[in-house]
């Protein structure tokens, strides 16, 4: 199988060739704007590596890529709007360039361009990935749903909470590597085992990223470390230290959550209730066990084995990351 690096270079090349100017400009321009701000490209890197893990030339599935592409920046520039965000990627986001009303009909305009990809297809494949897409593209609405409402309540279930990181992030992952083993014609066992194989990986990987915006580095993470405790965010470490702390504890935790004071001493207090609690030990353990869950699914994948250790390199890159 190709690299990632390799996966990324073919996906910019056809990104390139797919952004085209169009009237009128005050759609176009805010579109090709946010596709052309680059990011890592992970999600449709994972469908053309879903349809090279059965020995299909994974550039079949450049088109399939570049819908989920399409799909994660139409959400990027409606979740700016929804937080108010001034920065994407280090540079105005687009309701901020432009104004909310061209962030919202550009937006949707993306979401139609991922539709449109699908066409390229034969009416089965066709189908077939319309479909997954679709359910796909609902879930994340809903988890970005569950996560608003979120933010209005004192209290969290874990199992709430692992519903809409699902939704809002893992679904998307293991329906790109779905999306690769439709491409590649394979039979339903094998699309399915891959799909849990991804949303497995996805919750680890938003476990994590719950985990590095507390304890990151800041030199590497790339944004604020802390800034879901500044936004009083319930996130996976929060529910544990809630869990598992004493009544002080707790009580201590609720104080700091009550405020919206953006001070240093609110996240290092925050951080210090997180360690005692041991919330911090729990989320790393969730971290593994949900990664281990994932690559269990790959024994299932009838394939050739070589194949399904390049994807299980990918995840323990991704599981890996500091950033």
């Amino acid at each position: 199988m190709p690299s990632l690096d390799t996966y990324r270079q073919l996906l910019e090349d056809h990104i390139e060739s797919y952004i085209q100017p169009g009237e009128p400009k005050g759609l176009y321009d805010p579109m090709n704007y946010i596709m052309k701000q680059g990011g890592k490209r992970m999600r449709p890197a994972l469908t053309l590596m879903g349809a090279e893990l059965f020995g299909t030339d994974c550039r079949k599935a450049l088109d399939a890529a570049l819908a989920v592409e399409v799909f994660h920046n139409f959400s990027l520039v409606h979740d700016d709007i929804m937080d108010e965000a001034p920065l994407r990627r280090g540079k105005p986001t687009v309701h901020h360039k432009w104004d909310v009303n061209t962030g919202i009909l550009s937006g949707d305009a993306l979401l139609i361009k991922a539709y449109q990809l699908f066409e390229k297809y034969e009416p089965a494949t066709m189908s077939a990935l319309v479909s997954l897409f679709s359910k796909t593209a609902l879930e994340v609405c809903e988890g970005q749903q569950y996560d608003v409402e979120f933010e209005d309540r004192k209290v969290v279930a874990l199992e709430e909470y692992l519903k809409m990181i699902e939704y809002k992030t893992a679904v998307l992952l293991g329906a790109a590597l779905q999306m690769g083993a439709i491409v590649a014609g394979q039979n339903q066992d094998n699309q399915n085992a891959l799909y849990r194989y991804g949303v497995l990986l996805g919750t680890a990987f938003q476990i994590k990223d719950d985990y590095l915006d507390a304890f990151g580095n800041p030199e590497t993470f790339g944004k604020q470390v802390g800034g879901d405790i500044l936004e009083n965010k319930k996130t996976f470490l929060y529910i544990k230290a809630q869990e598992l702390g004493s009544a002080e504890d707790k009580a201590a935790l609720d104080g700091w959550y009550e405020t919206t004071e953006a001070s240093d001493e609110k996240v290092e207090q925050v951080k210090v209730l997180f360690q005692n609690t041991g919330a911090v030990i729990a989320t790393r353990e969730a971290i593994a066990d949900y990664t281990q869950r994932a690559f269990d699914q790959l024994d299932t994948i009838q394939t050739e084995a070589a194949r399904l250790e390049e994807l299980r390199g990918f995840g323990e890159y991704l599981m890996n990351r500091t950033v």
